[in-house]
């Protein structure tokens, strides 16, 4: 994928072999001695407020600045922290925002996308633990979660398959394809075909608006009938197709269309 950077660490510290850290200057005599130390100082005591209070206890913009910490070592991560929640809207927004538009705030570099592409990728993980090897239909609250934490903020349309056994425990979750903001190409002989390959029996659909809006389109609910109609020609059962928004999700079982 284009926009990953890669990078090779030379310890277990934010140091990144062959590039610079991005950071203010280093501190001179003087003045600006004091100016290290207050920042120094304000580090210690937002992280003791971290660790005594936990999330809680702390703005977004202030759990922004330590995600920030490990890659700008010296200067104030306030300021771009702000600049990031002012840009994208939220906490959840700035870490699924695209490496590009990461690149337009001014203070953002490679090693600052690679700290915020981390915390993404560690959230979605922990999303997906609680629902992988699980009954879905009694978990659908952390299936509804995850899809939210892995999906909402995408700029582009992409859609997932679920596929479920006899028991309905998540065996796999499957990225199908990817498209533009509006639309996703989905074959539905390939989405049986590999419900075959992996022995399922039943699968649930899942794709974003990046709209924010949920209501399914047309083409939304034409696709949605092919892949059930090829699915039940198998024995497959189709338990949903989830459409994921900004802020919530649409059920075509709740709303009728299944």
């Amino acid at each position: 994928m284009p926009d990953q950077p890669t990078f090779r660490f030379d310890d277990m510290s934010a140091s990144f072999t062959g590039q610079p850290v991005e950071a203010a200057p280093r501190p001179a005599a003087g003045p600006s001695r004091g100016a290290e130390g207050h920042r120094h100082a304000h580090r210690d005591r937002l992280r003791q407020r971290f660790t005594e209070g936990g999330a809680d206890a702390v703005p977004d913009y202030e759990l922004l600045e330590m995600i920030l910490y490990r890659a700008i070592r010296r200067g104030d991560t306030k300021p771009l922290a702000k600049d990031l929640l002012k840009r994208f809207g939220d906490i959840n927004h700035v870490l699924a925002a695209p490496p590009a538009r990461l690149r337009e705030v001014a203070g953002v570099g490679e090693q600052v996308i690679f700290e915020l592409k981390l915390m993404q990728a560690v959230g979605h993980r922990m999303a997906r633990a609680r629902v992988m090897k699980k009954p879905v239909l009694s978990s659908w609250d952390a299936l509804l979660e995850y899809c939210q934490a892995a999906m909402a903020h995408r700029d582009i349309e992409q859609f997932r398959v679920l596929y479920l056994d006899r028991k309905n425990i998540l065996i796999a979750d499957e990225a199908q394809a990817e498209g533009t903001v509006d639309h996703v190409p989905v074959y539905p002989r390939e989405v049986v075909k590999r419900a075959l390959e992996l022995n399922a029996s039943a699968l649930i659909l899942v794709h974003n608006h990046p709209s924010g809006d949920p209501t399914p389109s047309r083409s939304d609910i034409d696709m949605t009938y092919a892949i059930r109609d090829a699915a039940e020609v198998l024995g497959l059962v189709l338990h949903d197709h989830l459409v994921i928004g900004k802020a919530r999700e649409l059920s075509f079982r709740s709303e009728g269309y299944l």
